[in-house]
């Protein structure tokens, strides 16, 4: 009986999960559909008024490596690109101001989907980015963008359909991944958001849709995996209402542009005790950077070999170095705790009042600028931990 019960209940959950995705599939494909709009960039153009296919895969490529150095989403980059793309297909733009409309792009998807406490400043990301244009020029040009795509920036992207289609492909088949023990859905879904961002730096696939881009990377890695990739595919496809003819070509083609490229497993992190002095800094999104004395570093094994990192490496989101922490925004604001008043009550939580305090501890502001330093002797709840790679 407790069997039937549970699995109905599995059941059950299983079919909520599947109409969930069915109805964000439904609603991206609708989106996309209002938005979507062909940009070809000109072969043959002129070099003074027209952007050519280099300089706009150019600008991709080095608004990929700013969205590395400031620490941001995947989905800040889709979308991103997808504003410039949008844009450039409704105007003609010169290339003397390509710079200055991808920063601006880039600097609009960040304020939708970042936090306000990770964006810096204008005049830090103006510097940081050597993007060769004022503060001014920036939000005049976000102006312009705006208006061009009539205040509307929620669009689908093709890292939304593929986020999409992995989560439907592994909820029809859970048995998916059974053949790589060693690969975690997130890591899997990593290794395909690599090879989108690969993708979408190509100026030949932009004929096609972000949907059947998105599909055309999972068919292509389904190919590799399973021996019914076919029917997986065909399913997708129909549930996005896709050409087929389209998925075919774009196949071909991604096909064409992955196979120079090879992309990673991130490193599988475990933590192991190391009693080392610390420095622990407390920075906002609950960001904790921790640092090892000189005397001791982790170690980051790789196939047998052994090689120094810095403590500064661990698996952790930093803030960019290109700005000073900032204070929480209004919106955003939390009620200050008194230091004193905040360590009493973890205390009092874990009848720890008799216990020896933790020296070195100065002052904690609301601010993400202050040290926590654990000196050695002292008494903490959690052990210094240090990064190693199991392989």
């Amino acid at each position: 009986m407790d069997q039937m019960i549970q699995s109905d209940c599995q059941h059950r959950s299983f079919g909520g999960e599947v109409a969930r995705l069915s109805v964000l599939l439904e609603n991206a494909v609708s989106r996309e559909e209002q938005m979507w709009k062909v940009y070809v960039p000109k072969y043959l153009s002129n070099p003074d008024t027209d952007v050519s296919p280099a300089q706009r895969d150019e600008v991709i490529q080095w608004l990929a490596d700013l969205n590395r150095k400031f620490h941001f989403y995947p989905e800040t980059l889709s979308l991103a690109i997808t504003i410039l793309d949008r844009f450039l297909a409704l105007v003609k733009a010169r290339p003397k101001y390509l710079w200055c409309i991808a920063i601006s792009c880039f600097f609009l998807a960040a304020k939708t989907n970042e936090e306000d406490e990770i964006i810096p400043s204008l005049k830090d990301m103006v510097k940081t980015s050597n993007c060769g244009c004022s503060s001014a020029d920036i939000l005049r040009m976000e102006r312009i963008v705006l208006d061009k795509l009539n205040w509307d920036l929620h669009t689908a992207t093709p890292l939304d359909f593929l986020h999409i289609f992995h989560a439907m492909m592994l909820t029809s088949r859970p048995q998916l991944l059974s053949d790589l023990p060693t690969v975690t859905p997130s890591q899997h879904i990593a290794l395909l958001i690599r090879q989108l961002q690969h993708c979408v730096a190509c100026h030949q696939l932009l004929q096609f849709k972000g949907s059947t881009l998105a599909l055309a990377i999972i068919s292509l890695k389904l190919e590799t995996s399973i021996p019914d990739w076919l029917a997986v595919t065909i399913d997708l496809l129909k549930k996005a209402q896709l050409d087929s003819l389209q998925l075919i070509r774009c196949r071909e083609l991604v096909a064409g542009h992955l196979s120079t490229f090879h992309a990673f497993l991130p490193p599988n992190m475990v933590y192991i005790y190391n009693p080392c002095k610390q420095t622990m800094v407390l920075c906002g999104r609950g960001a904790l950077s921790l640092y090892s004395s000189p005397t001791t570093e982790p170690e980051f094994v790789v196939k047998d070999a052994t090689k120094r990192i810095s403590s500064t490496a661990a698996p952790y989101r930093r803030l960019p170095d290109s700005y000073s922490c900032k204070q929480a925004s209004a919106k955003r604001k939390v009620e200050e705790m008194e230091v004193d008043d905040f360590y009493d009550g973890i205390k009092r939580l874990y009848n720890e009042e008799c216990s020896q305090e933790i020296v070195g501890v100065d002052t904690v502001s609301p601010s993400c600028s202050t040290d926590l330093q654990i000196k050695d002797g002292s008494i903490s709840p959690c052990p210094p931990l240090q990064p190693v790679t199991v392989i």
